[in-house]
């Protein structure tokens, strides 16, 4: 059987794990799942903790999680095999506004990738897709997509050497209309994409990670200035983003202590 009940949490067995890359790996679980790009789940391994990850690749029968290994759950999740149960609650969260028609770029950093592979599903082939990392090893799904991608890394081992901010630019000021951008990486480039957007007047929809506790809006982990990330976001429009003072400044612990990104993001890669 593939899908167990509890009280707290639907329990699936790891139906195929895909190795993305030395960094990186994709479970996929055999079960339907209501789910619109850039909402997440909560997932539990028995015996260790349970975290927030979005949903990577989705379709009527199944979906599937990219992990990438950098403390002692990810760690943990990525060694998980075919057969081995978790536990998932979810969806939750806003995901992104998309209008299908629109001219749009998508901005993906890093594992910010993962969040927006489902979003990539639903937008046209026109659409101008940049995408970088810090180096090869770390561009996430590198051919699967039917489109023409704008690849860079900071070491220059893959596409253009920079960031991805610098071709966003260089893209609109050569002339690119775009009616939106859609971006998620590291807090400091979605921040910014954002000031790009602002300054040539392009709406913009970011999606941000915090610590989650409770995946609904109860517990408050994941507050950032007056928003609650699971419950308001994941994905937040620069209408809110102008307005969110803690946007690439701040972000709590899990003690609940109220820490800046630099300290924030290295405690969450233990």
């Amino acid at each position: 059987m593939n899908t167990i009940t509890d009280q707290n949490h639907i329990m699936l067995r790891v139906g195929k794990k895909q190795i993305e890359s030395q960094n990186f790996a994709t479970l996929f679980f055999n079960h339907a799942l209501p789910f619109k790009p850039g909402q997440f789940i909560m997932v539990w391994i028995p015996g260790m903790d349970e975290k927030p990850y979005t949903i990577s690749y989705h379709s009527k029968e199944n979906f599937a999680i990219t992990i990438e290994a950098k403390g002692l759950f990810s760690t943990k999740a990525i060694s998980l095999e075919t057969g081995d149960l978790i536990g998932i609650r979810g969806p939750f969260g806003n995901g992104f506004n998309i209008k299908p028609d629109d001219k749009v770029a998508v901005v993906a950093g890093g594992c910010g990738m993962a969040p927006l592979a489902t979003l990539m599903e639903q937008l046209s082939k026109s659409t101008t897709f940049i995408h970088g990392a810090r180096s090869k090893e770390y561009i996430l799904y590198p051919e699967r997509f039917d489109i023409e991608r704008l690849f860079c890394t900071d070491d220059g081992s893959f596409g253009y050497k920079g960031f991805v901010t610098d071709l966003l630019e260089k893209e609109i000021t050569s002339g690119k209309h775009f009616d939106s951008v859609y971006t998620c990486g590291p807090e400091i480039m979605m921040y910014t994409v954002f000031c790009i957007c602002e300054k040539y007047d392009i709406p913009c929809q970011v999606s941000l990670e915090r610590y989650m506790r409770c995946g609904f809006g109860v517990c408050g982990a994941c507050v950032c200035g007056k928003q609650v990330v699971c419950k308001d976001g994941p994905v937040f429009e620069s209408s809110t983003l102008r307005a969110m003072k803690d946007f690439n400044a701040k972000a709590l612990l899990k003690s609940g202590k109220d820490v800046d990104l630099s300290q924030y993001f290295s405690w969450r890669c233990k």
